[in-house]
């Protein structure tokens, strides 16, 4: 679970500052003799790429404007495909539809994660780029799949918007391809209500969604704004200086929250270990994930009927088993009819993923999990034994 539940004192100061110090500004550019020189999107831009180590980032509106921005970044031309994976928010594919280009989704595999087996098959001359998704904290098989993109010459963007403080070996998730995003609303890891994040490993492709996040907007330093420069079209995805000010308090607390999930999902993977009858879903060798959810794939008893047991006890689920009409391709004929790949309804395809997620359970992780919540946990899960398997 994210942020918000340490939201607090320092990022009402934050905001508070845009008003005692920062003359009520709340437009990211210009106005520069009202603001004393207060720029809170800037300054969070400036402090997220110090924290992941790569200084092309760019703030947005949202985590879904980030994919769309990061998509315009590279110049596609309608009809390009764009190759992403079959469990993921329906955000995904949308940036990817309001595109122009066509999605294509492949199978996962046990992280939950894009199958890169299935990728190498899904590639045709059309294919342009690639977006991973690190879903509910996992990281992907990044390695596999970075390898096939670049003997592809294929872009790879890695959608983090559940990844952010993850790594994948000694970098950050979203450094690892050539443009990561990332999302920070009310239900990631940390947050600014709404708003997002896009880093840029070139800096070329840094400029170019840079402009087309501000109608086009080059922000010459030499020409006003009224009067700047462009050479593209664009849109409007900047993020306000009020969810900057909140971003640059939540980052400071974004290792905090990390460290809190991983040891309260550590105590949750202790009390599931216990039956052979569940297994953990797989994470790459050497990444580390946000532990945004503990998932686990059930064998002999239903997911849905973990999940009755658990709200009989006052404890919900997390996506799996109950919410994949968001978050499978399968669902979504009304963005895209037939599966590019094989040519059925799009509902006939994914039929490997569609095992796996039937058989998953994804209990959320909090930071400020309470014993209570873990005593829950370890009493349904022993009733759910006695009752099936004793």
């Amino acid at each position: 679970m994210p942020g918000f539940e340490v939201i607090g004192i320092e990022e009402q100061q934050e905001v508070n500052s845009i008003f005692l110090n920062g003359g009520g500004v709340l437009f990211r550019h210009g106005f520069d003799k009202l603001r004393s020189n207060s720029y809170k999107v800037k300054e969070f831009e400036y402090d997220f790429g110090t924290y992941i180590g790569n200084t092309n980032t760019l703030a947005v509106s949202s985590g879904t404007a980030a994919l769309r921005v990061a998509i315009a970044s590279l110049n596609l031309s309608p009809g390009d495909e764009i190759i992403t994976q079959s469990f993921t928010f329906v955000a995904t594919a949308e940036a990817i539809v309001e595109s122009g280009c066509i999605p294509v989704f492949t199978e996962i595999n046990e992280t939950l994660n894009m199958d890169p087996l299935d990728l190498e098959k899904r590639i045709t001359p059309k294919t342009k780029a690639v977006i991973v998704v690190h879903m509910l904290g996992t990281p992907a098989n990044l390695t596999q799949i970075k390898n096939i993109c670049k003997s592809n010459n294929l872009y790879l963007i890695e959608d983090t918007a559940w990844g952010c403080g993850g790594e994948y070996g000694e970098k950050k998730l979203g450094t690892v391809g050539d443009i990561g995003c990332f999302s920070f609303d009310f239900a990631k890891t940390i947050t600014t209500g709404e708003g997002g994040m896009v880093v840029f490993h070139d800096f070329d492709l840094f400029k170019k969604g840079a402009a087309y996040h501000d109608h086009g907007h080059e922000n010459n330093p030499n020409l006003p704004r009224w009067e700047d420069s462009r050479s593209s079209s664009g849109f409007n995805y900047r993020m306000s200086e009020l969810q900057g000010a909140v971003g640059k308090a939540q980052l400071k607390k974004l290792d905090y929250i990390v460290n809190c999930q991983r040891e309260n999902a550590k105590k949750i993977r202790k009390i599931v270990q216990k039956y052979d009858y569940y297994v953990e879903r797989h994470t790459p060798l050497d990444s580390y994930g946000t532990a945004d959810a503990f998932v686990f794939f059930c064998k002999n008893i239903k997911p849905i009927e973990i999940r009755k047991a658990l709200l009989q006890n006052g404890i919900s689920t997390k996506i799996l088993p109950e919410a994949t009409t968001w978050h499978f391709a399968q669902h979504w004929s009304h963005i895209i009819k037939f599966d590019t790949f094989t040519g059925k309804p799009l509902g006939e395809s994914f039929r490997k993923s569609a095992n796996l997620l039937n058989s998953a359970v994804s209990i959320p992780i909090s930071v400020n999990q309470s014993d209570n919540f873990n005593q829950i946990v370890e009493n349904t899960f022993e009733s759910i034994d006695r009752e099936n398997f004793n």
